[in-house]
């Protein structure tokens, strides 16, 4: 009979056996191999984000008595404790042999073993927790040192090596798609960032650099109150909070397109009739603009109807489509230049910064006609969607991983 304890709850088709408890002094022997001038400072190991370290950053002059060649497949104790990792944790050598400093101890497999499993099963908090508080001394508040003896004296649940295989390969296909959306999303982002300083005009200029066909004009430079049809802000006091009522967000539940809802305060029923007539809800085509706190980071137009009254440290303008664009107007927010010389000529407060709404009127923008305002807001808007799915993508990975790391491995207790 299988003890339910020794299995994980996810398991791969095929595979039904209980994973053995093994001694982890059965798996690995503690291995302290000198360099002896094989490597260099090419082969210089940076531990805790495993990757070769640039040979001009590298500090040591005693690569030949002072470090540890750590092979392909080793493991390093890194003992810095963290938020994820309470006594420090494992690191696995899946970018080749190279050697680090000696502060940390290497072990190496004395059975056949998948390397990106292990990867991934050294890592796991509640498997490894338990290990470590039986086997750390601590040596100082940033550091904890391993005692090797208690270390190998513990146990671990290991499946069969092909099962090994199945876990590492699929956890290296998620590990894969996560860093390839975050890579898309860093590259759109660095994308769009240089196209908003090339798509508007440099300061004293009257055209961009770059421009869609057909668009020729010089554009026109106006302030804020000539191209609004309102400047206001959200409520300047804050009703009670109800458990079950209608959002009231504030600059920390600004996203780049929108509100996080899962997080901000909700208020009564009446409350929210109050504040609706005194314009504190924003309404289809109104920009929104965070002046408290994280000063112009974010900014974005209001698209549908939403049954929610924001606080006052969210400007709120109303673009007059005559002369402004809304999606046009939230992206010119975006502009580094133009950020940075608003805020540095607006800011007030030494507590938390903020722009006083009413300098607000008198920002200075440059804008060409409608229809290219429109053609450029469609754009931006198009990268920031391209953003924003990355990022949802890299999102859910993550929380599926974890899900994943939570049920692929069972404890030992």
């Amino acid at each position: 009979m299988i003890n339910d304890k020794n299995v994980p709850n996810l398991r791969f088709p095929g595979f039904t056996e209980a994973w053995e408890q093994r001694k982890l002094g059965d798996e690995f022997t503690r291995v302290n191999e000198r360099n002896d001038g094989s490597f260099g400072k090419n082969h210089w190991i940076s531990v805790a984000k495993m990757y070769f370290q640039e040979p001009e950053k590298v500090q040591s002059n005693n690569l030949d008595t002072r470090t540890y060649v750590m092979r392909y497949g080793d493991i390093a104790f890194e003992g810095h404790p963290n938020s994820e990792f309470q006594f420090g944790r494992f690191v696995a050598n899946d970018i080749g042999d190279g050697i680090i400093s000696e502060l940390f101890p290497i072990y190496r497999h004395l059975l056949p073993y998948d390397n990106s499993y292990w990867k991934y099963a050294i890592q796991i908090e509640r498997v490894m927790r338990p290990i470590y508080a039986k086997a750390i001394t601590s040596s100082g508040a940033s550091s904890n040192k391993l005692n090797e003896e208690h270390f190998l004296r513990e146990s671990i649940l290991v499946p069969k090596i092909e099962e090994q295989v199945a876990i590492g390969s699929f956890l290296t296909q998620i590990d894969n798609l996560i860093t390839l959306h975050q890579r898309k999303c860093e590259a759109i982002k660095e994308y769009k960032n240089g196209m908003l300083q090339k798509m508007f005009p440099k300061d004293g200029k009257n055209v961009p650099e770059i421009r869609f066909p057909g668009f020729t004009d010089a554009w026109e430079q106006r302030k804020l109150s000539e191209v609004c049809k309102r400047i206001t802000d959200g409520s300047h006091f804050s009703p009670a909070e109800v458990e079950d009522g209608y959002p009231m967000p504030s600059v920390k539940d600004m996203t780049e397109n929108g509100f996080n809802y899962t997080s901000c305060k909700k208020i009564s029923k009446d409350d929210y009739d109050v504040l609706v007539n005194q314009g504190c809800k924003p309404e289809i085509g109104d920009v929104l603009v965070a002046k408290d706190g994280s000063i112009l980071k974010y900014a974005f137009v209001i698209k549908e109807n939403q049954e929610v009254v924001i606080l006052s440290s969210i400007a709120i303008l109303k673009p007059d489509c005559q002369y402004i664009d809304g999606g046009y107007l939230a992206q010119y927010f975006k502009i580094d230049s133009f950020k940075k010389r608003v805020i540095d000529e607006n800011t007030t407060g030494t507590g938390v910064p903020r722009i006083v709404l009413a300098n607000f009127k008198n920002f200075e923008i440059c804008f060409p006609n409608i229809e290219e305002q429109q053609r450029i807001g469609q754009f931006l808007d198009e990268l920031d969607n391209l953003i924003t799915l990355h990022q949802r993508k890299y999102e859910e990975l993550i929380i599926l991983k974890k899900y994943l790391l939570q049920n692929m491995f069972p404890s030992n207790t």
